[in-house]
């Protein structure tokens, strides 16, 4: 069973529409005990940083995910929000964030070489796969996928399996034993992030 953490966010039924109709079992769910106990956990959805760690810890969620998920070695895959909220802290809200994985996340800048950027970002963006992974198994290089943020992470190199670009170049997907996360939305990218999900789903860990 995959569970997908239910924060009071958007996008979560498309999440679980998207894995039924790859012929994955999934729930949505808030239920602490219920997280605890999935084979796998999605945390995804839009929405900004200090609401979604408000409603993570009203919910008894932070420590779960912290401790009895992503510590404990259970298949963990943040999507959009869900990769920013991995990192100790954003900029957005001046939140503190989940510190499973070192980093900060900050904002697009408002212009690059004197031109006006549009945040958020709004819309399909090429991936370059900086090494080799599962996650990405069958799906080409510079791929474009959906993004909308208006934030993004910035983390160790190590963990970085993918970058993007948009007025400056940032991190777009990571990867660190079982916990992954994308900066783009799987779930609205097509085929391709179909196949991802697909995989995140039917990997070895």
């Amino acid at each position: 069973m995959i569970a997908i953490v239910d924060y009071k966010a958007g996008n979560l039924t498309s999440v679980a529409r998207a894995l039924e109709h790859l012929g994955h079992r999934c729930e949505i769910t808030d239920r602490p005990e219920k997280v605890r106990a999935a084979d796998r956990v999605i945390l995804p959805g839009v929405g900004a940083a200090g609401a979604t760690m408000d409603n993570l810890r009203a919910l008894g969620l932070e420590q779960c995910l912290r401790d009895d998920v992503a510590k404990a070695g259970t298949p963990f895959l943040g999507i959009c929000i869900g990769i920013q909220v991995l990192l100790d802290a954003s900029e957005e809200d001046d939140a503190r964030c989940l510190g499973i994985v070192a980093g900060t996340v900050v904002r697009f800048p408002r212009s690059v070489d004197g031109r006006p950027l549009k945040v958020p970002q709004i819309g399909w963006n090429r991936v370059r796969q900086v090494r080799p992974h599962p996650l990405f198994a069958g799906v080409p290089d510079n791929t474009h996928f959906y993004f909308v943020n208006s934030y993004y992470p910035v983390t160790d190199e190590e963990l970085v399996i993918g970058t993007s670009d948009y007025g400056v170049p940032f991190t777009a997907a990571i990867a660190r034993d079982n916990v992954l996360a994308t900066q783009f939305h799987l779930e609205k990218s097509g085929a391709v992030g179909l196949k991802m999900l697909d995989n995140f789903c039917r990997m070895k860990f």
